[in-house]
C-alpha cells in the first residue's frame, strides 16, 4: 500500500497524543503517515496511566470520601469500600473504551494511514529503522514522550517501587503507602489512596510543597490534606532504602536529624524524565539539553532540518493539551507552506486534588520580573455565596493586575470544582481584559463562577460591606 504511494511521507515515532495529533493532520494536509510506536499502548501516558485513570480513580475516592463527610446537619450517611479490585476493573474498561475510539479508530480506516508495533532507530535526517526494516521518510517527528525519573538514591532501585505507570494496576489497597514528591503527581496521589483507606505520608526534598507556586497556593492546599490526616514532611532528603519484613524503610535526613519512615509500599513522583534512549539522536545531530530532554525552535523543529519533536520528550510544559498542539503545530511546520510558532499563552494548567488547584499566566513575582507593576487580590470562598450555601469554603481565588493600567495577569484558584473556572480567567487573560470589565460582567448567581467577579469587583471595592449580587 505504501511502498507505491507517490504522496510524500512522515514519519512519526511515538503513540501518544502528540503523535496522534500530528497524523490526523499530516493525513488532512495530503501525506502518508506512519506512525512507529513502543512501550506504552497506542494513546501514551495519558489514556494508558495518567491523565484517564488517575482522574477516574481520584474521583472514584472522592465519592467515598464525601458519601461519609456529609457537611449538612440532619444528614447522615455511612459508605464502605467493598472491592478496591472493581474500582480498578472499571478503570480499565475506561481505559480500554477510550483508547479505541479516541486513538485505534481515528485513522485505521485511512489509507495514507499505517502503524508499526516496534522499535524505531534514526539513521539519518530521512530514515528510520525499525526491527531491522529501512523506512525513508520527507519528514520524522519525535514524540517518545517522557516516564517517571527516578532519583539516585542508594537502594531504591532494588525495592518494587510504585510509579504512576504501575500504582493504578493494584490488586489490593495498600495499608500504608509513602510518597516521594510533592508536586501534582504526588499530591493527587496522596489523597486518593488516603481517601481509599490507605495511611499516606509524603516526603519532599524541598522546602514547601508545589515549590514552583506561590507560597499562599502552597500553604492553603497544604492546610487541607494534612486535616485529611496524610502526613507532609519538607526539606525530608532521603538517604537510603530497604526492604525489611516485607515493608519499605526509608531513612530521611530531616532538619531535627535522621529519622526511619516504614510504609508497605513506596510511590515514587519525583518528576519527568525523557524517553531518548537508543533512538540515534546522536548519531544524526539532534540536540538534547542537559536533562535530556530534545531541543526544538519555536516550530517545532531539531537542529536537524527534516526532523521535529512534540510532546513531554520536549520537555516543559508536559500536559497533554500542550502536546496535541505541538504534535499539530509539527506536522503544519513540517509539511505546510506556512510556518507557524508555537506560542502556549496563556497557558492554564489544574492540580486535580480536592480542592483543585488551578492557574492561568502570571503570578506577582512573574509579572513584576516580565515589568509589569502587580496588584494582588485574594478573595476567600468564604465570600462567595455558592461555596457559602454549599457548606464547602475551602480555598480562594486570586487575581493578579497590572496597577497602572488594570490589565489582568494572571489567576490563581484554590477551590473545590476550582478547575471550572479557570478558562473563563484563561479567555479574559488572552483578550487582554482589565479586571474592571471582568467585575462589570453578569454572572449568574449562585455559581462559583460569580467568584471571578466578586474577586474583580475586590481590586475597588469591600465585597463584604455587599449585598447579594450587588455590583
Amino acid at each position: 500500500m505504501h511502498c507505491c504511494s507517490t504522496k510524500p511521507h512522515f514519519i512519526i515515532v511515538g503513540g501518544g497524543s502528540a503523535a496522534f495529533s500530528a497524523a490526523i493532520q499530516a493525513v488532512e494536509l495530503g501525506v502518508r503517515v506512519t506512525v512507529i510506536n513502543e512501550g506504552l499502548p497506542v494513546g501514551g501516558t495519558c489514556v494508558n496511566v495518567g491523565c484517564v485513570p488517575s482522574k477516574n480513580l481520584i474521583r472514584a475516592a472522592e465519592a467515598y470520601h464525601r458519601a461519609r463527610k456529609v457537611p449538612f446537619p440532619g444528614i447522615q450517611a455511612e459508605a464502605r469500600l467493598q472491592n478496591f479490585s472493581e474500582i480498578i476493573r472499571q478503570k480499565e474498561e475506561l481505559i480500554a473504551h477510550l483508547r479505541q475510539v479516541k486513538y485505534v479508530d481515528i485513522l485505521k480506516d485511512s489509507p495514507d494511514f499505517h502503524l508499526i508495533n516496534g522499535r524505531a532507530r534514526l539513521g539519518d535526517s530521512h530514515t528510520v529503522e525499525v526491527d531491522g526494516k529501512i523506512l525513508q521518510g520527507d519528514w520524522i517527528l519525535l514524540a517518545t514522550g517522557a516516564r517517571p525519573a527516578i532519583p539516585e538514591i542508594p537502594g531504591l532501585r532494588q525495592v518494587p517501587f510504585l510509579t504512576n505507570e504501575t500504582a493504578y494496576q493494584l490488586s489490593e489497597l495498600p495499608e500504608s503507602l509513602i510518597i516521594l514528591g510533592a508536586n501534582s503527581i504526588g499530591l493527587e496521589n496522596a489523597q486518593l489512596f488516603a481517601r481509599l483507606g490507605s495511611r499516606v505520608t509524603v516526603l519532599e526534598l524541598l522546602p514547601r510543597i508545589l515549590p514552583g507556586e506561590q507560597p499562599e497556593v502552597s500553604l492553603a492546599l497544604l492546610d487541607h490534606l494534612e486535616k485529611e490526616g496524610i502526613k507532609i514532611f519538607t526539606r525530608a532528603r532521603t538517604q537510603r532504602v530497604v526492604v525489611r519484613d516485607n515493608a519499605v524503610v526509608l531513612e530521611v535526613e530531616m532538619e531535627g536529624g535522621m529519622r526511619t519512615f516504614v510504609a508497605e509500599k513506596l510511590f515514587v513522583a519525583a518528576g519527568r524524565t525523557p524517553n531518548t534512549e537508543n533512538l540515534g539522536l546522536e548519531k544524526v545531530g539532534v540536540t538534547v539539553n542537559k536533562k535530556g530532554f530534545i531541543q526544538v525552535d519555536d516550530y517545532l523543529q531539531t537542529h536537524v532540518s527534516g526532523i521535529f519533536a512534540a510532546g513531554d520528550v520536549i520537555g516543559e510544559p508536559m500536559f497533554v493539551y500542550t502536546a496535541a498542539y505541538e504534535g499539530k503545530l509539527a506536522a503544519i511546520n513540517a509539511i505546510g507552506k506556512e510556518r507557524v510558532k508555537r506560542n502556549y499563552f496563556p497557558l492554564p494548567w489544574v492540580i486535580f486534588t480536592d480542592p483543585q488547584v488551578a492557574g492561568v499566566g502570571w503570578n506577582a513575582v512573574q509579572a513584576k520580573e516580565n515589568g509589569w507593576d502587580p496588584e494582588t487580590v485574594t478573595l476567600p470562598l468564604s465570600e462567595v455565596p455558592r461555596a457559602i450555601a454549599a457548606r464547602d469554603t475551602r480555598g480562594f481565588i486570586q487575581l493578579i493586575r497590572d496597577g497602572k493600567t488594570d490589565r489582568l495577569l494572571g489567576a490563581r484558584v484554590v477551590a473545590p470544582e476550582g478547575a471550572e473556572l479557570i478558562m473563563t480567567l484563561s479567555v479574559a487573560i488572552k483578550s487582554e481584559w482589565q479586571a474592571s470589565q471582568l467585575s462589570d460582567m453578569l454572572f449568574p448567581y449562585l455559581t462559583l463562577s460569580e467568584g471571578i467577579k466578586l474577586a474583580a469587583l475586590a481590586f475597588r471595592k469591600d465585597v463584604r460591606k455587599l449585598s447579594c449580587c450587588a455590583g
